[in-house]
C-alpha cells in the first residue's frame, strides 16, 4: 500500500510540477520582473526537481547568498518583537528546541533530521507549487514538501508563495508537536481516499488550520497557523478590528470558501490540538 502511495505522489508531482513551468513567475510576483531572481530561484528549484528524481539522493544542501541571508534577518527581525505577543506557546518552544537562528537560513536538511527525531515526520524539497492531492498525500506519509528559494528581497515581508521562510519560521516548529504532526497525518491520509468535494473541504480544512489557524490558551487567543506565524503583517492583521475571529467549528471551516490573494476576514479559533486531531479523524472517518 505505502509504495502505491509514493507511486500515486510521484505521479502527480511529475505531471504537475515541472521546471518549465517554474520557469514563469506571475506577473504580480515581486520578483517577475527581475531576470536574476528568477534565473536564482530556478536554479535553486532544479536542485529540489535533482532529489526528487533520484531515489539515493539527500536533501540538498544551498549555499545561501548574503543578500538571501539579509532578507531573512529581516523578516525574523520583524517577527522577534511580535511572536512573544501572538505565538501559541509549543511554537515558541519548538522554534528554540529546534535552534533557529535569526541571522542565518537554515537547512532543510538539518531540520527535517531534528523533526523526525522528535516527531517521526520529514521535510522533501519541492520546486514549486503543487497539486492539493498530491500535495496532501505526503503529509498523509508524514511528509512536508517543501521550497527552498527565498522571496524577492524588494518585498521581504510579502511572497505570494511557499519560500524558505515560510517553510522554516511558519511550518517546521509545529511539526515538533506530536498532536500537530498527526493532525497533519490525518488529512493527508483523507485527501488518498477523498472525492473531489471532499477533498475540496480538506484543503479549507487544511487553510483555516495548518496556515491561518488560532488556539485558546490560558485565556489567550494565539496563532499556530503557518501564514500568519512567518508574516509580520498577517499576524498583526489577524488580532485587528478587520477580522472575525470564531470559535471553530468543523462544519463551517470545510464550508468555507477562502482566498490566496488578500488577508483573512475571518479565522478560527480550536480548543486544543488534541480536539483539532479527534475532530478530524471523525471527519475522515465519515468518508
Amino acid at each position: 500500500m505505502l509504495n502505491e502511495i509514493l507511486s500515486y505522489g510521484e505521479a502527480n508531482l511529475n505531471q504537475r510540477v515541472g521546471f518549465e513551468e517554474i520557469e514563469l513567475l506571475p506577473l504580480d510576483h515581486p520578483g517577475a520582473r527581475d531576470p536574476a531572481y528568477r534565473l536564482r530561484r530556478n536554479f535553486i528549484a532544479g536542485k529540489a526537481r535533482q532529489y526528487r528524481h533520484d531515489a539515493r539522493s539527500v536533501i540538498p544542501l544551498i549555499e545561501y547568498r548574503e543578500d538571501e541571508h539579509a532578507v531573512w534577518r529581516h523578516v525574523c527581525g520583524q517577527l522577534a518583537e511580535i511572536h512573544p505577543r501572538r505565538a501559541c506557546a509549543l511554537y515558541l518552544d519548538a522554534k528554540q528546541q529546534l535552534g533557529i537562528s535569526p541571522l542565518r537560513i537554515p537547512q532543510l536538511r538539518e531540520l527535517s533530521a531534528k523533526l523526525v527525531r522528535a516527531a517521526d515526520f520529514r521535510l522533501a524539497p519541492i520546486e514549486g507549487l503543487v497539486e492539493t492531492r498530491a500535495f496532501l498525500v505526503w503529509l498523509g506519509m508524514r511528509t512536508m514538501l517543501s521550497t527552498q528559494y527565498v522571496r524577492h528581497g524588494s518585498r521581504a515581508e510579502y511572497t505570494p508563495e511557499p519560500d524558505i521562510i515560510h517553510e522554516a519560521l511558519g511550518h517546521v516548529p509545529m511539526f515538533m508537536i506530536r498532536d500537530f504532526s498527526d493532525f497533519s497525518q490525518f488529512i493527508g491520509k483523507g485527501a488518498m481516499i477523498a472525492n473531489d468535494t471532499q477533498l475540496e473541504q480538506l484543503g479549507r480544512l487544511y487553510w483555516f488550520t495548518v496556515e491561518f489557524g488560532l488556539i485558546e490558551e490560558d485565556g489567550e487567543i494565539r496563532a499556530f497557523g503557518a501564514g500568519l506565524l512567518s508574516s509580520f503583517g498577517e499576524l498583526e492583521h489577524a488580532y485587528s478590528d478587520a477580522v472575525e475571529r470564531r470559535k471553530f467549528d468543523l462544519e463551517e471551516v470545510i464550508n468555507r470558501p477562502f482566498s490566496y490573494s488578500e488577508m483573512q476576514s475571518t479565522l478560527y479559533v480550536i480548543p486544543s490540538y488534541v480536539y483539532l486531531k479527534e475532530r478530524t479523524r471523525e471527519f475522515i472517518e465519515s468518508f
